[in-house]
């Protein structure tokens, strides 16, 4: 929302004429009134210009959103029967975006925090002979592939004031989302298991 009122375009565009007894100032004037009709269209352009803005940064679209999640193929598979909201979408695209590929823990813990989610990763080793120790887990030959993305049992997305939207759920829940893009990003060398903590 623009932060000048329409009385600030009006006065603006007043000070620009020239001086004179026929450059008319009376606020109850035609001159005026033209000066007003002149100022709206100037101000909501204005309004127009900052919401484009605003509807261009992946993290803060609504006006585009529809644009960005089409140029990055959303919804996708993993939003596949999900009530999603705005700020959810928001997410959504940001984290495809922030998605350009990697093979590291912290890459995929920064994409699970774009989706918004907090997880950690837990990677296995075999089980070998001068490594091992007693109470070591009896590891096979798959399980140096294999990791842990230990996530919170449920995450609760709340309905926030200034960031939801008209529409939107008041609440929603999974890790759906988290599993299908995490699962689709994995190397496919390796093997995904999920586990969930209270």
């Amino acid at each position: 929302m623009s932060r000048f009122t329409l009385e600030d375009y009006t006065s603006a565009l007043q000070n620009l004429l020239p001086t004179g007894l026929v450059w008319t100032r009376k606020a109850d004037g035609v001159q005026s009134a033209v000066m007003r009709a002149l100022a709206q269209s100037y101000q909501q352009s204005d309004q127009a210009a900052e919401s484009l803005l605003t509807g261009a940064f992946p993290a803060t679209t609504t006006i585009m959103l529809t644009d960005w999640e089409k140029t990055l193929g959303l919804p996708d598979d993993c939003a596949i029967g999900e009530i999603d909201s705005i700020a959810i979408r928001q997410k959504s695209i940001v984290s495809k975006l922030f998605s350009t590929g990697g093979q590291s823990a912290a890459y995929f813990i920064g994409v699970a925090k774009a989706l918004g989610y907090t997880i950690s990763i837990t990677f296995y080793r075999q089980a070998r002979a001068g490594m091992s120790v007693c109470g070591d887990a009896l590891n096979g030959d798959d399980w140096p592939f294999t990791w842990l993305v230990t996530a919170p049992q449920t995450t609760i997305t709340y309905a926030q004031a200034g960031q939801s939207y008209a529409g939107d759920p008041l609440r929603s829940w999974g890790n759906k989302r988290l599993e299908c893009r995490l699962t689709k990003l994995a190397p496919s060398h390796t093997i995904v298991k999920f586990g969930y903590a209270s």
